[in-house]
């Protein structure tokens, strides 16, 4: 795809908008507890006429593969982030290049741009899981050393891709904070993006990054 997913950002929504999802006690192991063992149904044989049709099935690029591909090129992305709740709005450019890859299966995204006076980078991978109907998008860049993934549906009616997942907390080591994107698209060549995280100072959901996306002639 790339929506542009966390574009020029990841690690500044990291330190300013992100909080403890978990507790101190909720990281402790009681010693006294049981570890509830969940049991699988009984093994369901398959034969391999049945499991080459799933294969194939699962493996075979849709319509969701052939609409992330209309998304293909490059597209200039302009931001505006929040640090809390009624913070000024910071400004930022950059760039973002979506290409097919692997048999159309997937979309794969570089992102370019400046924050802080630094070059970043960044790299998404988007793809449609056929057997689980919903996208799977995970991003890396040069401000953190960890992935993110995010899953979600596609809203037809509404041109709308909602992602839910979690980030490391880079102030709170061996925890992590929730993270919500709504990414739409608007026409063929644009699009926008909304990211929602805790607020540092309340914990409450709150926008910390909005991007609009217009496709480069």
């Amino acid at each position: 795809m790339k929506r542009i997913t966390l574009m020029l950002c990841s690690a500044t929504v990291l330190l300013f908008a992100c909080n403890s999802s978990g507790s101190d006690s909720n990281n402790k192991k009681d010693s006294t507890a049981t570890t509830e063992v969940k049991k699988e149904g009984a093994w369901v044989p398959v034969d391999s006429a049945t499991m080459m049709k799933a294969m194939m099935d699962y493996g075979t690029p849709g319509k969701m593969h052939e609409m992330m591909a209309s998304w293909n090129g490059t597209w200039n992305a302009d931001m505006t982030m929040w640090d809390h709740e009624g913070a000024p709005p910071q400004k930022l450019i950059g760039t973002a290049v979506n290409t097919m890859i692997l048999g159309g299966r997937y979309q794969s995204t570089k992102h370019s741009g400046n924050m802080m006076g630094m070059p970043y980078e960044g790299m998404s991978t988007t793809g449609y899981d056929n057997a689980s109907k919903q996208f799977i998008s995970s991003w890396i860049d040069n401000m953190g050393t960890g992935i993110m993934i995010m899953k979600g549906p596609w809203d037809e009616a509404t041109k709308t891709l909602t992602l839910t997942g979690t980030m490391p907390d880079m102030c709170r080591p061996g925890k992590e904070c929730t993270e919500r994107e709504v990414f739409r698209v608007v026409d063929a060549d644009t699009q926008k993006m909304e990211l929602y995280g805790p607020d540092p100072k309340t914990g409450k959901e709150m926008k910390v990054m909005e991007i609009n996306m217009t496709r480069k002639k």
